[in-house]
């Protein structure tokens, strides 16, 4: 993609000393809400400022996911609201970008139907937005480019919404294509970053006083892949943990076909990586797993948990489930309460199939009615709360070190932060702790968090 500086120079001067404010909203995961930050750090450097008030803005961007139709459809009633913003300041600019812009349908559907939309912006084309906005001031009525780019050479400063957290993208796209998911139809296949630039972007975040890194991916596990052999993940995950300073890695999300003992073992020997795997399993049915096209069997999961439990019994598993998926029987049910049970997972995050157009699934046969799937993800459920309330047990008695970044939305005087197990902590302290370290000792533990004090 082309140099933007002439661009962007050029907004800037007809911004000048207008003040322009952009609102900048991002649905989904948390790579959408890493391109949220990108988006908001082209902005900044065309002269916008920024407010979290629609009503205030002169450029509004929504920053879509599209894993789901109704996620889809709430954005499309956002819009449709705007549609008397946009008659009482006819001089707003208004954008949609991520991944519903990347279904060329659902861009034409936007031109055809929501006429007050100005710019639409696919996943990859971020870099395009000076040209689209100044194709907008202009005067062009619609202005679009849903063009899957390759080129991440040039990185784009991002405006951060956390001092001390930071989301770090090592790959876009997917080459799985299980037959529920729309991603790799609107993110592309799977393209790694270069590991040099990861390797100094994580540096440079450090040095400014970063104390948690995220690495994102729709599979990060699979980095590399296409890098002929120039790097692995586990060898990625080595060169960050050699980066000085003190600072905690986290990654996901995780494909289980790809959770290979050398990623494990590099967990378990780096020690400035969390001690946590999210291994998304989605059914406890390898006759499910099949027609979800996951590429593994229940057996094979398990014997990756098994090997994970063998290094550290006590390690931390969280989990994706999905519910009622066409044809699930009473006894793939089972078996998922079966597979909870068996590994005793720390957190699940669990959903009721819904069809998504596009998919492979959305064309099977679904006889399971919306009570029955209710009815199962209400027993999962209540399953997952008695194994948390009694494993988080496990942690009582012990010293777990806490990145403080919250106050307590539960109790008066408490911090609230996650331990390298990705844990939830509340302790109390002093708010001049969000964003520092601290050791704290647990004393109580419920299904959801374990309570503690701050050692010294």
């Amino acid at each position: 993609m082309n140099d933007n500086t002439a661009l962007i120079d050029e907004i800037s001067r007809r911004i000048g000393s207008e003040n322009l404010l952009a609102h900048v909203r991002s649905f989904g995961c948390q790579l959408n809400v890493s391109d949220g930050e990108k988006i908001k750090g082209v902005l900044k450097q065309c002269g916008y400022g920024f407010t979290d008030d629609e009503a205030e803005a002169d450029l509004i961007i929504l920053n879509t996911c599209a894993v789901r139709e109704s996620a889809e459809d709430r954005v499309f009633g956002i819009v449709g609201s705007m549609k008397k913003l946009k008659e009482q300041k006819p001089s707003l600019i208004i954008g949609i970008a991520g991944c519903m812009t990347a279904q060329s349908h659902i861009a034409e559907k936007i031109k055809k139907s929501y006429p007050q939309v100005d710019i639409v912006l696919g996943t990859s084309a971020i870099n395009a937005l000076p040209q689209l906005l100044l194709d907008c001031m202009n005067g062009a009525r619609f202005s679009a480019d849903i063009t899957e780019y390759d080129d991440f050479s040039a990185e784009v400063e991002q405006v951060r919404e956390s001092s001390f957290k930071a989301s770090v993208p090592i790959m876009f796209g997917c080459n799985n294509f299980c037959t529920y998911c729309i991603v790799p139809y609107v993110r592309g296949r799977e393209r790694s970053r270069a590991p040099e630039d990861i390797i100094a972007e994580v540096e440079g975040l450090v040095r400014s006083g970063y104390k948690e890194i995220m690495l994102l991916g729709q599979n990060v596990n699979s980095y590399g892949n296409d890098l002929g052999g120039e790097m692995s993940f586990p060898q990625l995950l080595r060169r960050l943990n050699d980066i000085s300073g003190d600072f905690i890695i986290r990654f996901m999300s995780s494909h289980p076909k790809d959770a290979s003992r050398e990623l494990i073992d590099t967990i378990f020997e780096c020690d400035k990586v969390a001690k946590h795997l999210h291994l998304p399993v989605q059914s406890g049915s390898s006759d499910v797993l099949r027609r979800m096209n996951r590429s593994y069997t229940v057996e094979k999961y398990l014997s990756t948990v098994d090997y994970i439990y063998s290094r550290d019994p006590d390690f931390s598993l969280t989990t994706d489930l999905i519910v009622g998926f066409p044809n699930e029987t009473n006894e793939d049910f089972e078996a998922t309460l079966d597979i909870i049970k068996r590994v005793k997972y720390d957190i699940i995050y669990s959903f009721i199939y819904s069809k998504r157009s596009g998919t492979k699934a959305a064309v099977m046969d679904d006889p399971i009615d919306d009570e029955t799937k209710g009815r199962r993800m209400r027993t999962l459920l209540e399953v997952q709360r008695e194994i948390s309330t009694e494993h988080y047990k496990r942690f009582i008695g012990r010293r777990m070190r806490v990145l403080a970044d919250d106050v307590s939305k539960k109790k008066e005087g408490y911090l609230t932060g996650k331990s390298s197990e990705f844990i939830i902590v509340e302790f109390p302290g002093d708010r001049s702790l969000i964003g520092q370290f601290v050791d704290v000792e647990v004393t109580g533990a419920m299904n959801w968090a374990v309570t503690g004090s701050i050692i010294g």
